[in-house]
């Protein structure tokens, strides 16, 4: 196996490391890296913790190749499977976990698929229109841009890449798919460009970008996986375990910010002192808000320049039983907190929380 193809520089490794190791660091740890990619941050973690076992996933056959050669010292440390990452608990399964300790999701396209022009994500460079990042299987961009009806075309660019000008956009499309097939990125990025009002074009960027991501989220259904496997990872975080998730686009860090939220909020009656058990967050929040690149950060990787990291720890649920069955044993009085003398009592679902801020 050669050089991988493509620059590798994993993002905010060191912010990713800090927060994940009170984690790793835990008796036989189990860390998932659920978008390996080429192997950055998961060879950090096998080196710098020479305890832990690392399950990767990644659905690109390339990139699993590349990060086996790269992660071959670690023997069976190492399990990477190819994956989608909300096929997490199906790995679990068959590998005989029951539950990981830490995890890591680096969302979007890869270095390996954004730099090579085969892959059809770059909208810089001419390529057949593909945009898989598992090329074994399923529908190719080529595919969605010439057979999708016009009313779907326009409901995928407003939906996965937020483009007001999506009826111009697929206009122009159906137009030229009439004459003949679109297959490469450059001419569908130059039929984005003519179909964009030229005010329009001037600010912003590539006007090809918003195009290109809707298409590639619609071609790897990654909104779709995305929303199972944020709460199957949650699901599979032992006690004081933690996962940290880094996404590129409002689309990904909104799915991420509800479930992280809804799970670090309490369900129980709000004029009672403690939880009842059953009843409190499960999650603990340890970033406030989404946390940006320092500007050393982007200066070294400017593809970290639009991340947004957010990072959370698992209660343990037990150990907040047993602290009510100490405070409150059976058969005493629950005291109640007064709420006509300045008490608050806890904080009401939905409220703000510790932790949590604008994003």
């Amino acid at each position: 196996m050669g050089e991988p193809r493509g620059t590798h520089v994993p993002v905010l490794l060191e912010r990713c490391l800090e927060l994940l190791d009170p984690a790793l660091t835990l008796p036989g740890a189990v860390h998932v890296d659920f978008t390996l990619g080429l192997g950055g941050h998961a060879e950090a973690v096998l080196e710098r913790y020479p305890d832990v076992v690392l399950i990767g996933l990644d659905r690109d056959t390339e990139a699993l190749a590349h990060s086996r050669h790269r992660l071959l010292r670690f023997g069976d440390r190492a399990h990477l499977v190819h994956a989608v990452y909300d096929e997490l608990p199906r790995v679990l399964e068959e590998l005989g976990i029951p539950a990981i300790h830490s995890g890591l999701f680096d969302l979007g396209v890869s270095s390996l698929q954004l730099d090579e022009a085969d892959r059809g994500f770059a909208y810089a460079q001419d390529a057949p229109l593909d945009m898989r990042m598992d090329q074994s299987r399923g529908m190719t961009a080529e595919e969605v841009v010439n057979t999708y009806e016009p009313g779907d075309l326009v409901r995928v660019l407003r939906q996965y890449g937020e483009e007001k000008f999506a009826p111009r956009i697929v206009s122009s499309l159906v137009r030229e798919r009439a004459k003949g097939r679109i297959t490469s990125t450059a001419r569908l990025a130059e039929l984005v460009k003519d179909a964009i009002p030229a005010a329009a074009r001037r600010t912003g960027g590539n006007p090809a970008k918003r195009t290109f991501q809707a298409l590639r989220i619609e071609v790897n259904r990654e909104l779709e996986a995305l929303e199972g496997a944020v709460p199957a990872a949650l699901d599979a975080l032992a006690p004081h375990g933690r996962l940290v998730v880094m996404s590129y686009q409002s689309l990904e860090d909104r799915i991420v910010k509800r479930e992280l939220a809804a799970r670090s909020r309490s369900t129980g009656p709000v004029d009672l002192p403690v939880e009842l058990p059953g009843t409190g967050p499960s999650l603990r929040l340890l970033t406030r808000g989404s946390e940006p690149p320092s500007e050393a950060e982007v200066a070294a990787n400017p593809r970290a320049a639009s991340v947004k990291l957010r990072a959370v720890e698992r209660i343990d649920e037990q150990e907040q039983a047993n602290k009510f069955e100490k405070a409150f044993g059976a058969g005493r009085e629950r005291p109640r907190m007064s709420t006509t003398r300045g008490g608050r009592g806890r904080i009401r679902p939905g409220a703000k929380v510790e932790g949590e801020g604008r994003a």
